[in-house]
């Protein structure tokens, strides 16, 4: 009995489905667009965004210019969004706000099209084309619409994104400096302070940076040493007087220490070397 009753279930599900999948297909080769876009509608209310796509997709072109183009356009854009595929969604938002640029719903385009960027950012580990590409949007957003709703969203939004490409510019000059490679860490360090600038981990890049500077001296060749122990005696100077309470300060004190010694030696050096010449 279990058996035969299950078989009945499964025959009424396909049979549904096949009933489903009948209609849609029959409404979808009517020609008749005012039928087509009442189903697509009707498909968008139920949250069947695929179909509700397709039917809205075969009826723009014969509304194009009409009334009812607006609403078509503006709901064919979220059919996108609602299934997750975010770079044609945030290519029809803005396809949207171009061509009515009068609607009412032209600012939503416009928040809409910058948040599916938003959606696309990818961990901080990878590429961050569609972050700085969300944050230019929020921004235009934002001088575009000054006292929309959403502009704390939007600042909000911004906030998290430069935090992850404030961590992409943090990983990457620690690689640099884990590979050995003090140069570059030194450079990709201070451009992070550059970009910045409010950084909370200032202390920390900064501590790096002496490190890196330090190391850089120390294994550079003899006449490269003097410039280098320079540079680095006055980052270390620079950092105590910024950071008088820092958990490393015993540390950079070593650091400027040292330095100062491997100074003072270089400076031995070369005036042994002026007596030996005279």
């Amino acid at each position: 009995m279990k058996i035969k009753g299950l078989f009945i279930f499964s025959c009424v599900v396909i049979l549904g489905l096949s009933a489903c999948r009948s209609e849609f297909e029959k409404i979808r080769s009517s020609g008749d667009p005012a039928g087509i876009l009442k189903k697509g509608d009707e498909y968008y209310a139920k949250e069947d965004y695929q179909r509700a796509q397709s039917l809205y997709e075969l009826v723009l072109p014969t509304y194009r210019g009409r009334k009812e183009a607006e609403e078509i356009a503006y709901r064919y854009a979220y059919t996108y969004y609602y299934m997750g595929q975010y770079i044609l969604a945030s290519y029809y938002f803005n396809n949207f706000s171009q061509t009515f640029g009068g609607s009412s719903k032209k600012e939503e385009a416009d928040f809409m099209s910058a948040y599916c960027n938003y959606k696309l950012s990818p961990t901080f580990r990878l590429d961050q084309t569609y972050t700085d590409k969300a944050i230019e949007d929020f921004q235009l957003f934002i001088n575009t619409y000054p006292q929309s709703t959403r502009v704390e969203e939007c600042n909000k939004l911004i906030d998290e994104m430069r935090a992850k490409l404030e961590d992409k510019a943090y990983h990457e000059a620690l690689l640099y400096f884990d590979m050995q490679y003090y140069q570059s860490a030194i450079q990709t360090f201070d451009n992070m302070l550059k970009d910045f600038p409010e950084t909370s981990d200032a202390e920390q890049v900064r501590y790096m940076i002496l490190r890196s500077a330090h190391l850089l001296a120390e294994n550079s060749f003899v006449d490269k040493q003097q410039e280098r122990y320079i540079d680095a005696r006055d980052r270390a100077q620079e950092f105590i007087n910024r950071f008088p309470e820092s958990r490393n300060l015993k540390e950079v004190k070593d650091i400027l220490a040292n330095a100062n010694k491997k100074l003072n030696q270089l400076n031995n050096v070369r005036h042994q070397s002026q007596s030996s010449g005279n």
